[in-house]
């Protein structure tokens, strides 16, 4: 059972990770505040998503904030003249969206300040994942610290904690986790280029990543696929 004095802001794409960690938040006992943001990414289906994880799941309000990182594209994910790929490559991928992470966790904190939480929850993983800087365990370690040096609670004295329980997890062990808390991952919009009602195209590296997930966790794998 959630705790009202334990306040969590969990960042909630409406993908499979995100309604992990939504589920591991609660299940650890957090009243959980769901947030999502609307930042003109093409696969805009998560954020219907989202709102049926958010009920699903039982946080106690779910937000979704506007946020044009469109306006200034750089990414597949943003900028509809940027193909999607549909193999892998060497590098950083062009689905990299500049700062998200960065931006999706400094808006958190601020909503956490304002409820006074001081617990940030992000799914992020390095280990099934397409080599995003902002999903390494360095780079939440230095968030957490930022967290206490840019905000008013935290000089006077409020720890944050930035929480990324899936980080060091394979696809496969996110959603036996998932399964063992009883997310209903039928509900989840992992794809790239998800049309709008949510089905997936299967070729591209969300798509790949998911479907391998649930081949090797021996798991039922509910995509709907575009035919």
């Amino acid at each position: 059972m959630s705790d009202p004095a334990r306040k969590a802001v969990v960042l909630l794409s409406g993908g499979l990770d995100s309604a992990t960690v939504l589920a591991m938040a609660q299940a650890d006992g957090y009243t959980c505040h769901a947030l999502s943001l609307d930042y003109g990414q093409r696969h805009r289906a998560e954020l219907a998503a989202a709102q049926r994880i958010a009920t699903a799941l039982g946080a106690v309000e779910h937000k979704v904030l506007p946020l044009s990182l469109d306006a200034i594209g750089g990414s597949a994910l943003t900028d509809p003249a940027i193909a999607v790929p549909e193999s892998g490559g060497e590098g950083i991928p062009v689905t990299y969206v500049p700062a998200r992470n960065t931006v999706f966790l400094s808006l958190a904190l601020g909503w956490a300040e304002v409820l006074g939480a001081t617990d940030l929850f992000v799914g992020v993983n390095a280990v099934d994942y397409s080599g995003y800087p902002d999903c390494r365990p360095a780079y939440i370690a230095a968030f957490e610290r930022l967290a206490s040096l840019a905000t008013k609670a935290g000089v006077e004295g409020a720890e944050y904690r930035v929480h990324a329980p899936l980080i060091e997890l394979s696809k496969a062990e996110i959603i036996r986790a998932g399964a063992a808390l009883g997310v209903d991952y039928g509900l989840t919009v992992s794809c790239y280029q998800a049309d709008d009602l949510g089905n997936a195209c299967g070729r591209c590296d969300a798509c790949r990543l998911r479907a391998a997930g649930f081949q090797v966790a021996g798991i039922a794998d509910p995509t709907r696929y575009l035919t």
